[in-house]
């Protein structure tokens, strides 16, 4: 029988086969190394779209910025945009651009407060772009920090099991040892093969995220500086 098994474990140039140790691995092993495995593609497949979005978010608001401060009619950019769907600075500034037109509307114009509208609007689309951005990072962290002990806790079932074969056989040869703690093992590598990236990916576009949203505010404080010297100037009139 450990003959079997040993044979089945290995591969032709006498190295151990990745899919034998999880096909000799007790079921509640084999249900781990499932969960981790599919937890490592899930984390991957979020990493290359947040990759994406981050890359794209940045990528339009420099496109924004250059326009924004090229001299172009607010009037003309707003018209330009407003029918779209959009993100990062340039639904910022449509929103900040609804608002003014919206209170602008009819006979007696709503400029009394219209500052702190303003700001309001924006407040709740900066909240919605860091969301958008945000977006399944929690997924990140939590397997970053859940991985390592689910793999663990395979490890410490397969270990179990180990011990619980080499008493069955009476033997203690490492031969016999091998196979069992390798499978073991094998549940805490998928841990950590699912847990690293997702760490460092997780603090990376953390850092991205914080970035972006400096940048929002700061955007948001020179677009709302532009909207006062107009409501000053509406007043005047």
């Amino acid at each position: 029988m450990n003959e079997l098994v040993q044979s089945t474990l290995a591969t032709p140039d006498g190295g151990i086969s990745f899919f034998a140790l999880f096909w000799q691995a007790h079921i509640v092993v084999k249900i781990v190394m499932i969960g981790l495995i599919g937890a490592s593609v899930w984390c991957w497949a979020i990493i290359l779209d947040k990759f994406l979005l981050m890359g794209r978010t940045k990528r339009q608001m420099n496109r924004f910025e250059t326009v924004f401060w090229s001299g172009q009619s607010l009037e003309e950019l707003y018209g330009t945009l407003h029918h779209r769907t959009n993100h990062s600075m340039a639904a910022l500034f449509v929103a900040a651009m609804r608002e003014w037109k919206r209170s602008h509307e009819g006979a007696k114009p709503a400029i009394g407060s219209l500052q702190q509208r303003i700001d309001r609007v924006m407040d709740v689309t900066i909240q919605r772009e860091g969301e958008r951005l945000e977006s399944r990072l929690l997924v990140l962290a939590t397997v970053g920090s859940a991985a390592p002990f689910i793999g663990l806790f395979g490890t410490v079932w397969g270990i179990m099991t180990a011990f619980q074969a080499i008493a069955a056989s009476e033997s203690t040869n490492l031969a016999v040892v091998a196979p069992g703690i390798a499978e073991a093992l094998f549940a805490t590598a998928l841990g950590l093969l699912a847990a690293i990236p997702a760490v460092i990916a997780y603090n990376i576009f953390t850092n991205k995220v914080d970035g972006l949203e400096s940048r929002y505010q700061t955007f948001m404080e020179e677009l709302a500086a532009i909207v006062e010297r107009g409501v000053k100037a509406s007043a005047m009139r």
